[in-house]
């Protein structure tokens, strides 16, 4: 009989990768919108790098996803905070707090987070 180790398998499905979407879906300036692990999760493609981060603004919740995409800064369309998509730090208020980020992997065509 095999030994469990304590949060073992659990925790390694946890760290797995989730597949959102493929490359070509989004192009380069533009902005996709996903679910994963419970969260929203926006991705922008900056020149054929993929940056994730919350599509919620940290000002007053709206969509992130419904604003506009500029080099690497996302401007909020209720409000126009804007937030640099490589780090999540705030560029312009009235935004005060940074948004998540989160690390996306190309493998092949599909893009997991």
């Amino acid at each position: 009989m095999g030994r469990v180790h304590e949060g073992g398998f659990e925790e390694e499905l946890k760290r797995m990768a989730t597949i959102v979407a493929k490359a070509a879906d989004i192009a380069p300036g533009q902005m996709g919108t996903f679910r994963a692990d419970g969260n929203q999760i926006d991705i922008a493609n900056v020149d054929g790098q993929f940056f994730g981060f919350d599509d919620v603004c940290t000002h007053i919740g709206c969509s992130l996803y419904d604003g506009s995409l500029a080099g690497t800064v996302v401007t909020c369309p209720c409000h126009g905070s804007q937030f640099d998509v490589t780090t999540g730090a705030v560029v312009s208020g009235p935004a005060r707090q940074s948004i998540k980020t989160y690390p996306v992997e190309k493998v092949g065509d599909e893009l997991q987070v």
